[in-house]
């Protein structure tokens, strides 16, 4: 299939700027456990669990600065219980015509983790300029749960969101949001090797503006992986097609982001050595990718470095949007 144009509303693939916020507590959380298999089921932890991911979260920061990535760090917020406080694209999105997206969350304890403050602090201290705040989360009351981008895997150019369905993935909020945005769905079913539906979409599908990463057999339907697969071949030149170990692995939980320098790629050492060598001759050849260690924030809360980067697409005060010119 050859490559689809862009959208008339297209907006840059890549971000050069993330929002990272900083935990307070971590620990395995329950609430989410139950739909997130890629969690082990530990329960509360303690001091020595929090410096160990504090370690890995200051070392992942520091790594991707290094890399050219513009890493704005907030601590969570205080006297509040918010295990999973450092996955912030759940809750929020940002986009170049200078909105912010806050959304719906499943699980109670996570619902806190919104927080207009932080969308101040990046106006007020960063820059950011922020026009419009379209808030998603009253779809709660009506169990429409749609989780950021965990839920919806953007191909801004050609303004698609990819969306498997899950408990945390509601068709209908996953409709809601895209009509807000102007988005075109396309929504599937993807499950693991037991048939658990995949939690988050960002788990088997990455979406870079050079590369992107799939687990096409987690889609059990072979209509549904092959349109996934032709949109994907439309939208870019390379795609890496990874296999459900890897994907057990957070391989697709990867983030495609801009530096100075060329584009780099945000992936976990245990993904990175997960993939075979072929895969990451192609990865290197396209990106350059920045591997961060962070087995203890992987492994009790079930997430990885795709999870704890906020795009920031936000204009600066001073700028304002416009379509990037199209791909040659």
């Amino acid at each position: 299939m050859s490559a689809m144009p862009e959208h008339p509303r297209a907006e840059a693939q890549t971000a050069s700027a993330v929002l990272m916020i900083r935990p307070r507590c971590f620990y395995s959380n329950p609430q989410t456990a139950p739909s997130n298999a890629f969690q082990a089921a530990i329960g509360v932890g303690g001091a020595a669990l929090l410096a160990r991911a504090l370690a890995e979260f200051d070392a992942a920061a520091d790594a991707l600065r290094a890399a050219g990535v513009d890493v704005l760090v907030r601590d969570a917020a205080d006297g509040q219980d918010l295990p999973d406080a450092l996955f912030p694209n759940n809750w929020l999105s940002t986009h170049a015509d200078a909105t912010a997206v806050l959304y719906p969350m499943l699980a109670p304890n996570r619902r806190a983790e919104r927080s207009p403050a932080v969308l101040d602090w990046l106006q007020a201290q960063h820059g950011f300029r922020l026009a419009r705040t379209l808030d998603l989360s009253p779809l709660e009351v009506q169990g429409l749960i749609v989780e950021g981008t965990g839920s919806l895997v953007l191909d801004r150019r050609r303004r698609i969101a990819y969306a498997c369905r899950s408990a945390r993935s509601h068709p209908d909020a996953i409709t809601h949001a895209c009509d807000a945005l102007g988005y075109q769905a396309e929504v599937f079913s993807a499950s693991d090797p037991q048939g658990r539906p995949v939690y988050h979409t960002n788990v088997m599908l990455s979406v870079g503006r050079r590369v992107a990463v799939a687990c096409l057999a987690s889609l059990p339907d072979p209509g549904e992986r092959e349109r996934l697969r032709q949109s994907l071949e439309a939208g870019r030149a390379v795609v890496v097609e990874i296999d459900p170990g890897q994907m057990a692995d957070l391989c697709a939980n990867v983030l495609e982001l801009a530096s100075a320098d060329g584009p780099v790629l945000a992936v976990s050492t245990r993904a990175w050595r997960a993939f075979n060598a072929a895969q990451r001759r192609v990865l290197e050849r396209e990106l350059r990718p920045v591997p961060v260690s962070i087995d203890t924030i992987e492994h009790h809360a079930g997430g990885g470095i795709r999870c704890m980067l906020a795009e920031l697409h936000l204009p600066r005060a001073g700028h304002h949007y416009r379509t990037p010119p199209a791909r040659r």
